[in-house]
């Protein structure tokens, strides 16, 4: 009998160390949480409440065919907004894609440590009917002394333990497997309520973007187009350089804590390669609302909305927002010593603040927001924080009225 026994607890101690074994799993720095997946939500739920606030005002001055200019420059405020929510819910679907493939992963790891919990189990079964019945008692009472029968409790006490260990661990693994599976399903729901909502987000932006197309067509049959103040542009525009030149000071000085610089081309690329002539000038040309003569800040592209802009050189963008004074959609890009390349009325901007790019990469696409009345780059160039003619960097390369710019 105690040869049985001895027997019997050397195949359940090398399950129990077969068991102890750890399933050792590299952590995954990149590991997509929940959390993250709700602060998007939380962030697009902030974008909706702006969208209905921008609604809200639209509604208001609908029928005012006098406020056209405010009504275009709150659509696309709105389309803005609406192109966040999408980029929003482009974010969500892929995290919820990172995070069902995490998912299934743990489901397969679980399942393979289901097997093994399993097969151990049925070892230790085997075992026991190869061993036949064995009455505990009378293994206890056949001890032939007092250190002996410690030796066989004990023994005993190892062989149940282990037992009931493995079903535990193999009951709490299936119930971690379906938990999981649940879950699984559950994110694949909550993926497909984002799909729906990013398919009514592009329809609502096709459609604002066809408003403001109807907008601009009010616009131009005007006669006297619409009013605005020349000084107030003047002064939007120095507004404008004093930012510029704030965000490049700000710049300089986090790089040099850093210790780093902007590396950039000594030459200027030409933002949109297949379309050089021009529509205007910089400086002196007569305003396209007022008919009135004023100052030009840069040139303008006539260009088909969705063509692509591309960075004149590498540097590092300082700013990329929607300014409902003038420029509409516009991408400001550092390119080191107070040297900048300005693009405005983009119908969408393809960049953020802060990030960094490379000469001929996209910043944004052709339109016609904030104060314009067809689609067209406006295109500016500081050097030392100060405004110069653009054409001066590509001699013999644009046209205006037919004629070739030195």
């Amino acid at each position: 009998m105690r040869k049985c026994l001895t027997r019997m607890l050397g195949a359940v101690l090398t399950l129990a160390l077969m068991l102890s074994l750890p399933v050792f799993m590299a952590p995954d720095a990149r590991a997509v949480t929940q959390a993250e997946i709700n602060s998007l939500k939380q962030n697009a739920s902030s974008l909706d409440a702006q969208k209905k606030e921008l609604q809200k005002q639209l509604k208001a001055i609908a029928a005012d065919k006098s406020k056209a200019m405010e009504q275009k420059s709150l659509l696309e405020e709105q389309i803005d907004v609406i192109q966040s929510e999408v980029n929003n819910i482009d974010q969500q679907i892929t995290k919820y894609d990172e995070l069902i493939s995490q998912m299934e992963q743990d489901i397969t790891q679980s399942e393979q440590e289901e097997a093994r919990l399993y097969e151990l189990f049925c070892q230790c079964v085997r075992s026991m009917e190869e061993e036949g019945s064995i009455n505990y008692w009378a293994i206890l009472f056949n001890a032939t002394s007092f250190s002996d029968l410690l030796d066989r409790y004990i023994m005993l006490d190892e062989i149940v333990e282990y037992n009931e260990g493995v079903m535990n661990n193999l009951a709490a693994t299936r119930e971690q497997i379906r938990q999981d599976k649940t879950a699984v399903e559950s994110a694949r729901a909550e993926q497909q309520a984002a799909k729906d909502k990013q398919v009514a987000a592009r329809r609502e932006l096709e459609s604002s973007e066809a408003e403001v197309d109807k907008l601009l067509a009010q616009i131009n049959k005007q006669e006297d187009k619409v009013e605005h103040s020349v000084k107030e542009l003047e002064a939007q525009a120095k507004a404008m350089d004093a930012e510029i030149a704030r965000k490049e000071k700000e710049l300089a000085a986090k790089l040099a804590q850093q210790g780093n610089k902007i590396t950039t081309e000594s030459g200027y690329l030409w933002p949109l390669p297949d379309y050089k002539a021009l529509s205007s000038l910089f400086a002196g040309r007569k305003d396209p609302f007022t008919g009135r003569p004023a100052t030009h800040s840069g040139i303008d592209v006539p260009a088909p909305k969705g063509t692509k802009i591309l960075s004149a050189k590498s540097g590092v963008v300082i700013t990329s927002a929607y300014n409902k004074g003038g420029y509409g959609n516009y991408v400001v890009v550092s390119h080191g010593d107070g040297n900048t390349t300005l693009y405005a009325h983009m119908n969408s901007r393809a960049v953020k603040e802060g990030d960094v790019v490379k000469q001929g990469q996209v910043l944004g696409y052709v339109g016609t927001t904030g104060r314009s009345t067809g689609n067209h780059l406006h295109y500016e160039i500081r050097v030392n924080n100060a405004r110069i003619d653009p054409v001066t960097k590509y001699s013999g390369m644009l046209t205006y009225r037919g004629s070739v710019l030195k």
